[in-house]
């Protein structure tokens, strides 16, 4: 090849690279700190997708929503445990039972005059808050805990439950693309450090509050350097976009109408059914429950859901019937007199398990 078809080529060659570039540019694609590919906003190519997006309307995005599962949990079932290291082991096993059935969140409800006050009358919590205060202690990965539990009589006895092990729960030498995390104290000129459990804290670029507990998305670079920032999401990131279970959600209720009353969902709750021995009988295998967006689920205490119901000022001459949108029996022909209540959850939930799964199929 002769010196001027070389500088021919070179020339085209310079020239096909330059194209390509600005083809890149034009879709607005850029890479950030961590080597992420982002989107520039308001490129050509993000306008025209941002206004396909909004043509298709919110009803797509609300059809590919999962619809949440929640439980209600009376806490007079602690009041009747006989020490601290047993009321302990009960609270433990409801968390473990929440997790394995992934459900999104646990209200937990009293119907005791002190509850109001959050106290049993004599400087102790009632066994509701007591509940509440253990539940949301083994949802919290375990590196998270100290920052935000500081030391409390009523978790002496936690070290010896059994680990919950959610997809939350993420080990120091594992890598996942979100992590929990909780802010901290420094300069904040070019974000926040986040503790999340890694070697080193990671730099987010939102100024945050110190002492706060955020969802982290780490993506899939392993660079723990400030060089890389990276971004706080909302909660329900992980299981939106990865399907993952990230744990329940804890709340507490005065009585049983607040569990209806403060419900978090602007929706409110679409299905509630409540669990006695005197409900309904339907096989699992027959039961069909309605297109939900989010259910609960109700348990009752050391009396049943009858005795809530006639404790309860807002539900005075209110039947069960009335109360709940279905009254159902979820262990006929129960060989004991009692069904304790950390067992009626695993033998409930594993009975609307079906039921539940094709709800999810037809969302």
């Amino acid at each position: 090849m002769n010196p001027a078809d070389s500088e021919a080529a070179a020339a085209e060659k310079a020239q096909r690279k330059e194209k390509k570039q600005k083809r890149k540019k034009h879709k607005g694609a850029t890479e950030d700190d961590c080597g992420a590919t982002t989107v520039k906003e308001g490129s050509p190519n993000e306008k025209k997708k941002k206004k396909q997006r909004k043509d298709e309307g919110e009803g797509e995005k609300t059809k590919m929503m999962k619809p949440t599962v929640s439980i209600a949990v009376a806490g007079s079932i602690i009041d009747n445990a006989q020490s601290l290291e047993l009321a302990t082991l009960l609270a433990g096993q409801i968390a473990r039972a929440a997790t394995v059935f992934r459900i999104d969140e646990v209200v937990v409800f009293d119907s005791t005059p002190a509850s109001e006050n959050g106290s049993a009358g004599d400087g102790e919590e009632s066994g509701a808050r007591f509940l509440v205060r253990i539940l949301e202690y083994l949802e919290t990965p375990q590196y998270l805990r100290r920052r935000l539990f500081p030391m409390h009589k009523n978790l002496k006895f936690v070290g010896l439950l059994p680990p919950l092990d959610a997809p939350h729960h993420v080990r120091k030498h594992e890598w996942s693309k979100f992590r929990e995390g909780v802010t901290l104290e420094g300069d904040r000129s070019k974000g926040t450090l986040v503790d999340v459990g890694l070697s080193k804290n990671v730099l987010v670029e939102q100024i945050l509050e110190p002492g706060k507990r955020v969802t982290v998305a780490m993506g899939t670079n392993r660079d723990l350097t400030t060089a890389c920032v990276r971004k706080v999401v909302p909660p329900s990131t992980p299981r939106e976009e990865m399907g993952s279970y990230w744990g329940y959600k804890v709340r507490y209720a005065s009585n049983l109408s607040g569990v209806f009353r403060n419900s978090p969902y602007k929706e409110k709750y679409d299905h509630i059914i409540g669990t006695s021995e005197h409900g309904q009988i339907i096989n699992s295998s027959e039961l069909t429950l309605p297109s939900f967006r989010h259910l609960l689920i109700a348990f009752g205490g050391l009396a049943g859901l009858e005795e809530s119901i006639e404790e309860d000022t807002n539900l005075k001459g209110k039947h069960a019937n009335d109360v709940f949108t279905s009254y159902l029996n979820t262990c006929p022909n129960q060989g004991s007199r009692t069904i304790r209540t950390e067992e009626a959850l695993l033998i409930s939930l594993q009975y609307f398990q079906d039921s539940i799964r094709r709800v999810e199929q037809q969302m």
